[in-house]
């Protein structure tokens, strides 16, 4: 006999690029950390900065060890596909990202103690949840 867990008040927050355009890295990080930390699923458009993700994974190590029943995170990211584009298309991408900071990827982040896995490709995401 299998027991199954309903995950009660799961809970999906997107956050727009322009709400983190104007923050810095603490701020950003600080921001993602408390939804994750309320058991929600963050869906960021547009991709944090290698330093940001970095900064983000540094917290959350600190926080295993503080928070009761916070297990980390998990992350993934996923972009459009370029690598079969022209060069034009691949030039044109590379000016909106500069211009954007990237806002056409979608970044996910929630807590490990409810998602199991993520599995990406360049076309979807799959969260498989606890």
């Amino acid at each position: 006999m299998v027991k199954e867990k309903k995950i009660k008040g799961l809970s999906l927050q997107l956050i727009p690029f322009s709400e983190l355009s104007g923050l810095g890295i603490s701020e950003r990080v600080k921001k993602v950390l408390s939804l994750v930390l309320d058991n929600k699923i963050a869906i960021i458009q547009g991709r944090l900065r290698a330093e940001e993700e970095a900064r983000l994974i540094e917290d959350t190590m600190v926080l295993v060890d503080r928070v009761k029943n916070f297990k980390g995170i998990e992350l993934a990211v996923i972009e459009p596909d370029l690598k079969d584009a022209g060069i034009f298309m691949k030039a044109k991408q590379a000016i909106a990202n500069s211009l954007t900071g990237n806002n056409n990827a979608l970044t996910v982040v929630g807590p490990a103690s409810i998602i199991k896995e993520i599995k990406r490709n360049p076309k979807k995401i799959e969260l498989m949840l606890k």
